[in-house]
């Protein structure tokens, strides 16, 4: 059975009937978790082994864990400090700044593939130019060659850990100061601007660590009037042609107000894979993820299984056997050095 284009959420700890049946439609390729979805390390384990279940090969299971206001699974969890602690050292000692954020991006990785995560949808490669509260302290730096390196080196520990990365929010959402979840915030930049700048992680990570791109529910209108998400231009005249990128493209949320321009749910599923995407998230809105199964009118595409198949997760390492190694600990101890004082809840029992 191949990966349908569909990633939706579910409402609680544990899978209802219903939720089963909707995991199993073949429009349906992946499940978002949230943090209703979590109680214990336990819980979500049997979670996720009973989604697993249910298909082969598997759903594809994400969450946000990017560590600091956006980490979904907290008791029990290392408590992840934002990377902007990592880029405020970086100009004063790089070397350090890169391998805390390698031995970052591999405890991240590491602590969700031992309870069944495929991926977490991280790094963040937006640029903090100090205006949007949305991204904040979630982007590492304001220099896009500051960013490469760390968001390397991030990249490179979740490789590690077996986990692929899924990079955010293309072609850029530092600039705006309207979050997306809200309204939809428009960029007033022209495109050679932004491709030497906010563009330039995603230029020289999509062929070097990225398996997954989001793009942003954003206008830049010097460039295209339809939000990044649901432009062709975007998505395949730039990322796709321009670029090169060969990996999967995966919509941020359509629930979003930052979609709503689009239509109704179905409508903004439509046009986000017109566009280019390869899986759409719908999520938040029960009724919605009903309405898309039933009116989502879509062809199978044997290429968009493949880049999606290669966002599973492998080789992951039992709970027990990470906790105990000393890899785990030496780990934990290296997110003790660098978080800020409000950071340093580890949340280990």
């Amino acid at each position: 059975m191949t990966l349908g284009p569909l990633m939706v959420d579910i409402a609680g700890l544990a899978l209802s009937e219903q939720e089963a049946e909707i995991l199993q439609h073949p429009l349906v390729g992946g499940v978002i978790l949230f943090s209703r979805n979590y109680e214990s390390p336990e819980q979500v384990a049997e979670l996720t082994a009973s989604i697993r279940a249910l298909r082969d090969p598997h759903l594809l299971i994400s969450v946000d864990h990017e560590g600091g206001r956006v980490q979904r699974f907290r008791h029990g969890f290392t408590r992840l400090p934002p990377v902007a602690a990592l880029g405020k050292r970086y100009q004063l000692e790089p070397d350090v700044v890169l391998e805390r954020a390698e031995t970052t991006g591999w405890l991240m990785a590491a602590e969700l593939r031992a309870v069944g995560i495929d991926f977490s949808f991280a790094p963040v490669l937006d640029l903090d130019y100090g205006v949007s509260e949305v991204i904040g302290d979630r982007a590492f730096h304001r220099d896009p060659e500051s960013v490469v390196a760390m968001a390397r080196a991030y990249i490179q520990g979740m490789k590690r850990a077996w986990m692929p990365a899924v990079g955010k929010h293309f072609p850029g959402h530092g600039a705006v100061n309207v979050d997306s979840h809200l309204g939809l915030p428009i960029d007033t930049r022209h495109f050679e601007d932004m491709l030497q700048a906010d563009m330039l992680p995603f230029r020289q990570l999509c062929h070097h660590g990225l398996a997954g791109i989001m793009p942003a529910h954003i206008v830049y209108e010097k460039s295209d009037d339809l939000p990044a998400g649901f432009s062709p231009f975007w998505l395949q005249e730039v990322l796709r042609g321009r670029l090169g990128f060969q990996g999967a493209i995966l919509s941020d949320d359509l629930s979003m107000e930052g979609a709503a321009v689009m239509g109704d749910s179905v409508a903004r599923a439509e046009a986000a894979l017109a566009a280019g995407c390869d899986m759409v998230l719908v999520c938040n809105k029960p009724e919605s993820v009903v309405q898309v199964i039933d009116g989502l009118k879509v062809e199978a595409n044997p290429l968009r299984h493949l880049r999606l198949i290669r966002l599973h997760g492998r080789h992951a390492v039992g709970r027990d056997s990470l906790l105990a190694s000393t890899e785990w600990k030496t780990a934990v101890q290296t997110i003790l050095r660098y978080a800020p004082e409000s950071e340093l809840e580890l949340n280990l029992a």
